[in-house]
C-alpha cells in the first residue's frame, strides 16, 4: 500500500467516525478478514490501531486495499491490461496528526536547512520549497514500470532546481534510490512522517504525482505537481494545486506493463521553463 492511498482514506475514516463514534475504525480487506496499519494513521483519533483493537467493542473495517481503489475501474482495466481510471472519482484532502516531538524535529530540520543556505548565500531565501525528484518504488520489482512511466526524468529535475536554488531554500527528499542534487539541503535520516512534518513548515511542495502530493493537500499546502500523461489530475489531483498534465489523445495511458513511448513524449513536452513558471505563480 502506498502512503498516498493511506492518506486519501483518512477523510472517509473521519466521516465514518463522526457517524459511528462508538466504532473502532480500521482499514483493511474484508474478504481476507485482514486489517492494515500505516504510519500515516499514527496519532489519528479517528482510526484505531488495528494491532491493538478492543475485541469487546464494535469494529468497522473500511474495505480499502490494493485490489479495491475507488479511482480505478477494475473491470475495464482487466480487459485493457492497463489502468483505466474512474472519471467519477475525486479525492478529498486527508488528515495527518503530528506529535510534539515530530514538530520539534521538523523545526530542527528547517533550522539546519537555513544554516546550509546561509553558508552558501548572502541574501535571505525568499521561500522554502520541499522537493521530491523520484519515487521510492522506481526500481521496485512490482511497481518499477509504472513509476518509470510516471517519472519526469532526473535531468529535468536537476535543470529545474538549478534554476531556482539560488532564489529559494530547497529541501530535497532523498532515499536510497534517489540522487542528491548539489546546492540543496537533504538528509537521508528523514523518514516519511518527519518529511511530512517538514512539508508542513515549508511554503511549497514540488514533485511528481504521488504520496507527498496527497500530504500537501492534507496539510493545505500549495503544490506544483508533475502528472505527465499517466494519470489525470481530474481523477487523482486537487484543485488547490498546480497540476502539470500532458493533455494528449493518449492521456491518461495508465500503462504499467511496459515502458510507454507516450509517457516519454510527456517528459519531453513538459518543459523546465513551464514548471518554473508554475512555481513562481504558486509562490
Amino acid at each position: 500500500m502506498g502512503y498516498g492511498d493511506d492518506i486519501m482514506i483518512t477523510a472517509h475514516a473521519t466521516n465514518l467516525k463522526k457517524k459511528f463514534p462508538e466504532r473502532q475504525i480500521v482499514i483493511g480487506n474484508i474478504k481476507k478478514k485482514e486489517a492494515y496499519h500505516s504510519v500515516v494513521y499514527d496519532n489519528n483519533p479517528n482510526i484505531a490501531d488495528c494491532r491493538n483493537v478492543d475485541l469487546k467493542k464494535p469494529i468497522h473495517i473500511i474495505d480499502y486495499h490494493e485490489g479495491n481503489r475507488p479511482y480505478i475501474d477494475y473491470k475495464k482495466s482487466l480487459s485493457s491490461k492497463k489502468y483505466i481510471w474512474n472519471k467519477n472519482f475525486k479525492p478529498t484532502p486527508g488528515e495527518l496528526y503530528f506529535t510534539k516531538d515530530e514538530n520539534n524535529n521538523a523545526d530542527e530540520v528547517i533550522d539546519k536547512a537555513h544554516k546550509f543556505w546561509q553558508k552558501n548565500h548572502k541574501q535571505k531565501a525568499k521561500k522554502i520549497i520541499f522537493v521530491e525528484t523520484s519515487s521510492t518504488k522506481i526500481d521496485d520489482y512490482q511497481y518499477s514500470i509504472k513509476h518509470k512511466n510516471k517519472d519526469w526524468g532526473h535531468s529535468n529535475w536537476i535543470n529545474l532546481i538549478n534554476q531556482i536554488k539560488d532564489k529559494y531554500l530547497i529541501i530535497q527528499s532523498v532515499h536510497e534510490k534517489s540522487t542528491k542534487i548539489d546546492g540543496v539541503y537533504s538528509d537521508l535520516k528523514i523518514n516519511f512522517r518527519l518529511a511530512c512534518a517538514v512539508i508542513n513548515k515549508c511554503d511549497l511542495y514540488v514533485g511528481p504525482e504521488g504520496g507527498f502530493g496527497h500530504v500537501a493537500a492534507a496539510l493545505k499546502k500549495n503544490a506544483v505537481i508533475y502528472f505527465g500523461g499517466w494519470i489525470s489530475p481530474n481523477v487523482i489531483g486537487y484543485d488547490s494545486h498546480y497540476n502539470i498534465y500532458y493533455d494528449h489523445k493518449d492521456s491518461p495511458c495508465g500503462e504499467f506493463k511496459k515502458l510507454c513511448s507516450h509517457c516519454e513524449k510527456a517528459r519531453k513536452n513538459i518543459k523546465v521553463d513551464t514548471f518554473r513558471e508554475y512555481i513562481e505563480k504558486a509562490l
